[in-house]
């Protein structure tokens, strides 16, 4: 008998985030944030099928785990991480493309170090990597700090789909972003710029809210938009 942990492909494994940020919950269909992961259905507009982008449908070329009963992916240290390329704003292609690479999963660094290599993702045009350190650091956070760096890595987040031309998704995780970070706004740790950030997100979010429809809408130019994380 076969593991299921070896034979499930899911959504999260092909966005390759965790559910802190949301990456992996906005729905295909209607662009929304499903409510409940995992959901069969979308709590807004009662699509059926898997959550993930709306992007996520390139078909596979040559080898990968594109069929049931395949192995699924693993990254060097074995973790469940699916393995096709991605263009620079995160989207899959197909197995055998030539894509962006991605961010190594699990590195140490420092708040400062994590600020300034997400700051470097950002400018680049790739918010969809700079969540990936941000979701580094959410994840070696002290409890204390935990919802800023989950909030700082749904904002690269929301970026993400704003910039794939998903405003609905994107506006509705901006503003859950600004509404985790909001509360540090007093402390402002490590130099973050968290009054900057909550307007950014706010005035960005408004943006999306009010294109002519949700999914499909003018994408957003990622580098031209992306916010400053400190205020030096």
């Amino acid at each position: 008998m076969s593991d299921p942990e070896e034979t499930r492909h899911t959504s999260r494994d092909d966005e390759g985030g965790d559910p802190a940020c949301w990456l992996d919950q906005v729905c295909d269909a209607c662009g929304r944030i499903r409510e409940r992961p995992g959901s069969a259905v979308c709590d807004h507009c009662g699509a059926e099928g898997g959550a993930g982008t709306g992007t996520d449908t390139a078909p596979a070329a040559g080898p990968g785990p594109a069929t049931p009963g395949r192995r699924r992916d693993r990254d060097a240290q074995g973790r469940a991480r699916n393995a096709r390329p991605r263009d620079g704003l995160g989207r899959p292609l197909p197995y055998g493309s030539e894509g962006v690479e991605r961010q190594p999963e699990g590195v140490a660094r420092t708040p400062e170090e994590s600020l300034a290599e997400a700051q470097r993702l950002l400018d680049a045009g790739m918010p969809f990597h700079a969540h990936e350190v941000l979701e580094d650091a959410w994840k070696a956070a002290p409890e204390t700090e935990r919802e800023l760096w989950r909030g700082l890595a749904q904002l690269a987040v929301g970026l993400t789909h704003a910039a794939r031309g998903n405003a609905t998704g994107g506006a509705a995780l901006l503003v859950r972003g600004a509404a985790a970070i909001a509360p540090y706004a007093a402390g402002a740790p490590y130099g973050i710029d968290v009054g900057g950030l909550t307007a950014w997100a706010r005035q960005l979010a408004e943006r999306l809210s009010g294109a002519p429809s949700g999914r499909g809408s003018d994408p957003v130019p990622a580098a031209g938009t992306a916010p400053r994380l400190r205020t030096s």
